[in-house]
């Protein structure tokens, strides 16, 4: 088995996982449009360039993602897509990237876990954890 993040964006998904090509170093694996599905219907609330489903690939995982009506798609809640990272200057920069335009729910700081730790939502509605952790006991 194996578990994906399927996030929804209103209407900015293109505009999203370009960014996080540009600035996280993910690859865009694909993204169809509604305009390019066979027979398909365009759902009322979105465009014909609409993204259908889009997949990218961040590391060793796959994060997926579409368009959703604007007036169903809200930004997250309770989940965070966390980054883990080898260095403060990799955490500091993606903190930099994902809080410019975005919100910042707690500051990128050192923890009793982490060199560095913070949370933040982006500007297209993504919360994310970044952290640059620190080695932690193991339990027996």
């Amino acid at each position: 088995m194996k578990l994906n993040t399927y996030v929804n964006f209103p209407g900015t998904c293109k505009e999203a996982l370009q960014f996080y090509e540009k600035h996280l170093g993910g690859k865009i694996v694909s993204m169809p449009t509604w305009d390019q599905m066979p027979g398909g219907a365009i759902p009322p609330g979105l465009k014909k360039d609409s993204v259908l489903h889009a997949r990218i690939a961040m590391g060793d995982t796959v994060l997926m993602a579409s368009d959703g009506p604007p007036e169903r798609v809200q930004p997250m809640r309770s989940a965070y897509l966390t980054l883990s990272v080898d260095s403060n200057a990799e955490a500091e920069r993606i903190y930099a990237a994902l809080t410019d335009g975005g919100e910042i729910f707690m500051k990128m700081e050192e923890t009793f876990f982490a060199h560095r730790f913070a949370q933040c939502r982006d500007r297209f509605g993504a919360n994310w954890m970044i952290i640059h952790e620190k080695p932690m006991p193991q339990n027996a």
